[in-house]
Formats: structure tokens, C-alpha cells, sequence
């Protein structure tokens, strides 16, 4: 009993230690090595605060008042080879609207976080960066939502970035020279940085949402993009119809053999289209373009406006697998009709989607809601299974679909009484 009596915190071992310190935010994590630096305490707990267990994956979009000094003390203190995920807030919507994310530091994020993965950028002014080859070229998830780009930021043209090389190796340099024990030593930890431009874009996943810069032009420049496998574009409001039937007839020509250059849009599976009405919104709708086609594509999600537009032309998309419907309303004759055509569907997923249901008589609907009262477990499945006659087509259309319906609802208009 005495030696539990003296026990401290510093007999635990290292791995609980780490999962205690886990659930701290990342100022708070700042704070603590901060306080350790300044009050000169236990050299352990110094190390542990770097720990790059703790900084896996980095969330600083609750952190107000993060600037560019700020992701340079974080570079060079903290972030290092255990990063795999990291998410950001600009200062797009602030009095202090700025330049946020300098080239230098992109840079050297490449050579200090040799693995990671995911970036996600939210309300970031991207206008001052001239390519999005000077992001890391490890990534493979990008997001970029509420952002501002410039008009050749998705295009891959080396030649622009001709001195990128050398604002790599400084940065790399000066990143190395500022923690020498973090696995990242002068010009041999810069050397990622150097290699991106040439070693081309990575990305296999990109979402853009409410990114009101995106066009058709930087829809075309996705093309280049030969590891894209999965678009999602949200309330992005300057892609239209033909920018998007321009980009699959690039596909059907890369199929066949006659534009090479639109490779990377040929091996696209999954693409997602929103509108959730923004205003400006309103006048595109750019699933109109499916009506094209679009070769090898897996994978559609509609959303909001762009559904009932986008249901037009789905029965085009011969290699279509999964479909998923969200935020609209729809009636049983639409989507019958425009997965009739569709043999090859698996997997159809309705969420938060209010069902139009046949007209009736007011008196017809207040029996029949007092007879599902009555009937109790078979009124209640009623209601958690939505549009039976729906179900009932759907499986005689496709046999080998399977049905998802998330948080549904159904709308029977009323027709009075004489």
C-alpha cells in the first residue's frame, strides 16, 4: 500500500501514456511541449508530446487564428513521417484574408511527410500557388471545400514550375537545420520535394464542394490525371452540361483510341453530382451531360437538383453498378424508367429522399392510417419500408439489385371530399 501511495504518473508505461495524450486536441498538444520547453520539466514528456503517434492524423480547422507562422512552428516541431492525414482552414472568410499556404512550405510538408495521404483544405485562397504540383506528390486524397483557385490549377505543366525545385530544397533545408532529429537532414530530406513535379499527381480521390472557382476548363485539365479514380463535385456552380458532355466525349475518343491525352478520364469509376440549391446554383445542371454517356463508370451519386436532370440520361451509362439518389424528391415512374435500361445495376441506395405516392381520397387516408394503428408491427414495417410497389417493380426489373433506403419518407397528395 505505501508504494501505490508514491505512485506518479510517470510509472506508466509509454503506450498508455500515448493514449492518454491522444485525446487532447492539437493546441492543447502545443501547449503542453511548450510548457515543457519553458518550465525545463521531464526531458519524457518533452518526447512524448512529439510522438508521431499523436500526430497521424492532424485536425486544425477548430484551431481559430492559425497563420502562417503558426504551420511553420508546427512543421518544424511536430509533423514529421507519422503524418497520414491533415486538414486545414484558410483564412478565405477572415478580416486577415490572405496568402495562407506558400509554396515554400508545401514543399517542405512534402520532404518533413513523406507519407501522407489525405489533405483537405477548407476556405483556403489557392489563387497564389501556380499548380497543384507543388502539393505533396504522396497524396491520394484530396478535398477542397469553400476554397478559391486559380484558372491552370489542375493542369500538370512542368514547365511553370521550373524553380519549384530549388524553393523545395531551401525550404527542405531550413526545415532540417531547425530539428535536426526529425528525420528530415538537409538537402537528403528535400529530395521528395524535388521529385514531385516530375513524378506527376497521384490523387485517386478528389471532392470539391462549393468550390465556386471550379469550370469546365479545370474539369478538361482532370484529364491528365491518370490515377483519378473517384470525382465528387458539390454545389460547384460553374460546371455545366456541355463542359461535362465535352469531358465524356473525350472519353468515349480515349477509348477508341483517339485522344490519348484524356487517359485519366476513361478510368474514372466513381462520380458524384450535388446541388443543394445554393443560390446561383439554381441555373446549372450539369448532370444533363450524362446523356452523352460515359465509358467505365461504376459509380454515380446524385444530389438535390441534379437528380431528377441526371435520371434522364442515366440509362446511358451502360457500365453503371451502383446508383445512390439523395436529398430530392422522386416518384415511382421516374425511377422505373431510368433503371429499366440499366441490366447491369447491383446496388441502389435512396437517402433522405421523399417519395411522391398516388392520389387519394381524404377519407381513403384516414382509414387507412387508423387501419395501420390497428394492425400495429405491420403498420410500423409500413412505415420503415417505404414505397412497397417500388420494391416490388425494382425487383422484377432487377433481380439482382439490392435495395437501400436511408431516412425516406412518403407524400400522398390528398384529393377533398365532394
Amino acid at each position: 500500500m505505501a508504494d501505490f501511495k508514491t505512485c506518479s504518473i510517470d510509472y506508466f508505461p509509454e503506450n498508455i501514456l500515448i493514449d492518454i495524450l491522444s485525446y487532447l486536441s492539437v493546441r492543447e498538444l502545443v501547449r503542453t511541449g511548450r510548457m515543457c520547453a519553458e518550465l525545463r520539466v521531464c526531458k519524457r514528456w518533452r518526447r512524448l508530446v512529439k510522438d508521431q503517434r499523436l500526430w497521424r492524423a492532424v485536425d486544425l480547422t477548430e484551431w481559430k487564428g492559425v497563420t502562417s507562422r503558426t504551420l511553420w512552428v508546427l512543421l518544424r516541431q511536430y509533423l514529421g513521417c507519422g503524418l497520414r492525414c491533415l486538414r486545414l482552414r484558410g483564412l478565405l472568410l477572415s478580416a486577415r484574408a490572405g496568402a495562407f499556404l506558400s509554396e515554400s512550405w508545401l514543399q517542405a510538408l512534402a520532404s518533413r511527410c513523406p507519407r501522407l495521404r489525405r489533405l483537405s483544405l477548407l476556405h483556403a485562397d489557392l489563387r497564389g500557388l501556380r499548380s497543384c504540383l507543388l502539393l505533396p506528390c504522396t497524396l491520394q486524397v484530396l478535398e477542397l471545400r469553400g476554397c478559391e483557385l486559380p484558372p491552370g490549377f489542375f493542369a500538370q505543366n512542368a514547365s511553370s514550375l521550373s524553380r519549384g525545385g530549388d524553393v523545395g530544397t531551401n525550404a527542405g533545408n531550413r526545415v532540417g537545420r531547425a530539428s535536426p532529429g526529425s528525420g528530415s537532414r538537409g538537402g537528403k530530406g528535400s529530395a521528395p520535394a524535388t521529385a514531385g513535379p516530375s513524378a506527376g499527381i497521384a490523387i485517386e480521390t478528389l471532392v470539391l464542394e462549393n468550390v465556386p472557382s471550379f469550370t469546365d476548363q479545370h474539369l478538361q485539365s482532370l484529364s491528365s490525371w491518370e490515377r483519378l479514380r473517384q470525382l465528387e463535385l458539390r454545389d460547384v456552380i460553374r460546371v455545366t452540361a456541355a463542359g461535362l458532355r465535352g469531358c465524356a466525349a473525350r472519353v468515349q475518343a480515349a477509348g477508341e483510341g483517339r485522344d490519348p491525352v484524356a487517359a485519366g478520364l476513361s478510368r474514372l469509376r466513381a462520380l458524384e453530382l450535388g446541388n443543394s440549391g445554393r443560390p446561383g446554383s439554381q441555373t446549372q445542371t450539369a448532370s444533363l451531360g450524362l446523356g452523352e454517356g460515359w465509358a467505365g463508370l461504376e459509380e454515380l451519386t446524385l444530389g438535390g437538383r441534379e437528380v431528377g436532370q441526371g435520371l434522364l440520361g442515366v440509362s446511358r451509362l451502360r457500365d453503371l453498378r451502383r446508383l445512390r439518389l439523395r436529398g430530392c424528391p422522386l416518384s415511382e415512374v421516374q425511377v422505373l424508367r431510368s433503371c429499366k435500361g440499366l441490366r447491369g445495376l447491383r446496388w441502389i441506395e435512396f437517402c433522405e429522399v421523399t417519395f411522391q405516392g398516388q392520389q387519394r381520397k381524404q377519407e381513403d387516408q384516414e382509414d387507412q392510417e387508423e387501419q395501420g394503428r390497428g394492425e400495429g408491427d405491420e403498420g410500423k414495417d409500413e412505415k420503415e419500408n417505404p414505397m412497397p410497389t417500388l420494391r416490388r417493380s425494382l425487383a422484377a426489373l432487377l433481380p439482382r439489385c439490392t435495395l437501400v433506403f436511408t431516412r425516406c419518407s412518403v407524400t400522398v397528395p390528398t384529393v377533398p371530399t365532394d
